[in-house]
């Protein structure tokens, strides 16, 4: 079930450590933080999962070692030249990897595009919903960006309810903007300005 009402944002409800090491979130019942090779055996059967892949643009299927080798070499280059902070996902309680959120940057515009991802054992129980508010509260209080954006294929309505939790706005659609496995997917935008942020 998603939260229905997440109140205002807070920088006392997470902490973040020093960025000179790769930050570190948490909130109620999760813990965002960098990936780790030890992560690599969940993320090959949680991201291969084909309704993974079914609800989101960037994720292969199948999915190899491979493929999680990739995505964690390029989340520590995205954090070297400080335009992508990816995060894994983790239960609080156990330390679990159970998916991964993160910004990549575009620093002439002072803005970063938000994308996630849970495993399906993990659905309907907010996670995702928590997790982007912490990072949204990290990008614009810790990154100061002015905006923040989102997208979600129109056949994953779940996604946007979470950018609906966080306050962010419906800007449009974008009609047959991606190609996917040979078919033009159309997505819905959403947004949340630094003004809107604060004003939340």
């Amino acid at each position: 079930m998603f939260f229905s009402n997440i109140g205002k944002y807070h920088l006392n409800n997470f902490k973040i450590k020093t960025m000179e090491q790769f930050p570190i979130l948490e909130s109620e019942r999760l813990i965002l933080n960098k990936l780790e090779h030890t992560d690599i055996p969940k993320i090959v059967v949680y991201a291969g999962n084909p309704n993974i892949t079914r609800y989101t643009l960037n994720i292969p299927h199948p999915y190899y070692v491979e493929d999680a080798i990739y995505w964690i070499n390029s989340a520590v280059q995205g954090f070297k030249t400080k335009s992508q902070y990816t995060f894994a996902i983790r239960l609080k309680s156990t330390r679990e990897f159970i998916g991964g959120i993160g910004l990549i940057l575009n620093k002439r515009h002072n803005r970063a595009t938000l994308g996630y991802w849970v495993a399906e054992p993990f659905w309907n129980y907010g996670y995702v919903t928590e997790a982007t508010k912490v990072v949204l509260a990290f990008g614009f209080k810790t990154l100061k960006l002015n905006k923040i954006l989102a997208t979600y294929l129109k056949e994953n309505p779940a996604s946007g309810k979470v950018m609906v939790k966080n306050g962010m706005i419906k800007e449009g659609e974008l009609k047959d903007h991606y190609k996917k496995d040979s078919l033009y997917q159309s997505v819905i935008q959403y947004r949340l300005t630094k003004e809107e942020f604060e004003n939340l």
